[in-house]
């Protein structure tokens, strides 16, 4: 399906703990055996293969793993690079390693990335991280969530209209006219 999907000119890792998994390999496809949290593991996959450009977390769906693969593969991601990991429905049950805003479940990490996805938004509130500089969007699905990184333009504050109190405080700017049209949300 991948290779029908990405193309003939896509290369395919999959990574699984069964050996016998490695019967699957074709053209295109490559099978490595080793566990998604074993940071050395992980590491061999890089220097093997290099940077991937796509990365699909369909492994344990246990929280900790998926939360060791991301942290170590997500910087290694290619600069236009998309990691998504699926089955999130686990972060909600117990035996994964899940609850209902459980604080170390992928579910709570990524709330907590939305933030340092905005961090140059913050005023100082929240420093700008690796994370914040390299991620253009996070999209979130039943049970899914997909990262895209990409490269910046400067960020600066926008400025879009002005609240009718925070004009009525600033002298500086000019009342609006009768004739002048605002729309304002409240």
């Amino acid at each position: 399906m991948w290779k029908r999907y990405f193309g003939p000119h896509a290369r395919i890792i999959g990574i699984d703990i069964i050996e016998d998994c490695k019967r699957f390999e074709e053209d295109q496809i490559e099978i490595r055996i080793g566990e998604q949290q074993n940071r050395a593991f992980l590491e061999s996959v890089i220097d093997e293969f290099g940077s991937p450009d796509i990365v699909l977390d369909d492994g344990s769906h246990v929280m900790d793993h998926i939360s060791a693969a991301f942290h170590f593969l997500y910087p290694r991601l290619t600069k236009s690079g998309i990691y998504m990991v699926e089955d999130l429905h686990t972060a909600y049950w117990s035996e994964y390693g899940g609850g209902f805003r459980k604080r170390d479940t992928f579910i709570e990490l990524s709330k907590d990335l939305i933030d340092e996805l905005n961090a140059d938004h913050s005023r100082g509130m929240l420093p700008s991280t690796d994370f914040s500089k390299t991620t253009l969007s996070m999209h979130f699905y039943d049970s899914i969530v997909v990262f895209e990184r990409g490269v910046h333009t400067k960020k600066f504050e926008l400025r879009i209209g002005r609240s009718e109190l925070a004009a009525e405080r600033d002298e500086s700017v000019p009342k609006p006219s009768r004739k002048s049209k605002y729309l304002f949300w409240r």
